[in-house]
């Protein structure tokens, strides 16, 4: 059960680096492959064979020097030379197959990612190696197609992971992965069992504890292209889970108080909050502004009295990959991310009524159901 492409809708916007610091707290439970973060926090064993040939080449071990060298590059930069010093190795050196996929990772080059974590498995001689090439390509074919992949690649990616599990069977990242390949390929009572062992793995604090219990409850919404879970704490101090909304409309708006075209949506923004204020909905404004006091002044000035949160370290936007603002996410009350829209001008209001007349229309049903229970008892 898939649904459509999204159509991302380019007008005005603003592009954007993230800077330090932390405002709350926010916890996405992803890192910016867009999964548990067990799944893909895997470093390679120190044991390793007896030193290569190729190790002993001067040009690899300049090559070397220059993919490792400490100062700041672009992610691009830093893949080019690892790949450059694979080259010269010839495909045997396994750090470098090794950080060719953490870079190929970093800048979602999922078809990349899959080669390369093929070229490894093929060499590796550890199971730590063979754990990280294995899991890496079923993360990454679960991220093709824009994050919907065809049944092939959901059935490549099942089989990865399940090798990767045979290695590292507590791996709770790649066990909520494994339900949702398996929700996606119709096998809901052994998705069903993948979920439920993730939550007897996971904390009851985990971010991703509840999603696995509504999986458990209904494994198709685990095919769909859920949005990012996440929970973070308010400028009011209330915390807020996106999986604990209570059946409501989500819509996230990501922005900045020095951008001008989030500046120019505003209005439209203080529109929706106010006319769907008394219905099934919540819009949750998230700035990347680094300084708290201007974000403040800004917020209270321009009267924005819905929940907002200041996403500093930039934590929930790599969640979301939004590279460009502002970026609004329309989330239907299963958690389900039906619109991406980006830039002023785009036609939000629009998305929103549709999701809000959806869920009140469930909720008129559900009412209905239970008048009828009653009436029957």
């Amino acid at each position: 059960m898939r649904i459509g492409p999204f159509r991302v809708i380019l007008f005005v916007l603003c592009a954007f680096v993230f800077s330090g610091g932390t405002q709350g707290t926010s916890q996405t439970g992803l890192n910016p492959n867009g999964v548990p973060p067990s799944a893909a926090q895997v470093e390679p064993s120190d044991v390793r064979p007896a030193t290569p040939t190729y190790a002993d080449d001067p040009k690899f071990q300049e090559a070397l020097a220059s993919a490792k060298e400490k100062k700041t590059l672009p992610p691009d930069e830093r893949l080019s030379r690892w790949k450059k010093a694979s080259k010269i190795a010839k495909g045997k050196c396994v750090e470098c197959l090794h950080q060719m996929i953490v870079w190929q990772m970093q800048l979602s080059k999922w078809e990349d990612v899959d080669d390369t974590a093929s070229k490894l498995d093929a060499i590796a001689t550890v199971p730590a190696e063979k754990f990280y090439a294995e899991s890496q390509r079923g993360i990454a074919l679960m991220h093709t197609n824009d994050d919907e992949p065809e049944s092939q690649e959901v059935k490549a990616a099942e089989v990865s992971i399940r090798s990767a599990l045979a290695i590292a069977p507590s791996s709770t990242g790649l066990i909520f992965l494994e339900g949702r390949a398996l929700a996606m390929m119709g096998r809901d009572d052994e998705a069903k069992e993948m979920f439920q062992k993730y939550v007897d793995l996971v904390k009851t604090t985990d971010t991703y504890r509840t999603r696995a219990e509504h999986f458990i409850e209904d494994p198709t919404l685990a095919a769909l292209r859920m949005a990012p879970a996440f929970t973070l704490t308010t400028s009011d101090g209330e915390q807020m889970s996106l999986d604990d909304m209570g059946g409501k409309v989500v819509l996230l708006d990501f922005w900045a108080t020095w951008c001008g075209p989030c500046k120019e949506s505003l209005p439209e923004i203080q529109r929706i909050a106010k006319k769907f204020a008394d219905q099934p909905f919540v819009v949750i404004s998230i700035s990347s502004d680094s300084n708290e006091s201007t974000w403040k002044n800004f917020i209270r000035m321009n009267h924005m009295t819905w929940p907002q949160y200041r996403d500093a370290n930039g934590a929930l936007s790599r969640a979301y990959s939004v590279s460009a603002i502002p970026h609004y996410f329309s989330i239907d009350t299963d958690g389900v991310l039906q619109s991406v829209k980006v830039g002023s001008g785009a036609d939000v209001e629009g998305d929103v009524r549709k999701l809000v007349k959806k869920a009140l229309d469930a909720e008129k049903k559900k009412a209905k159901e239970s008048e009828r229970a009653q009436a029957g008892g």
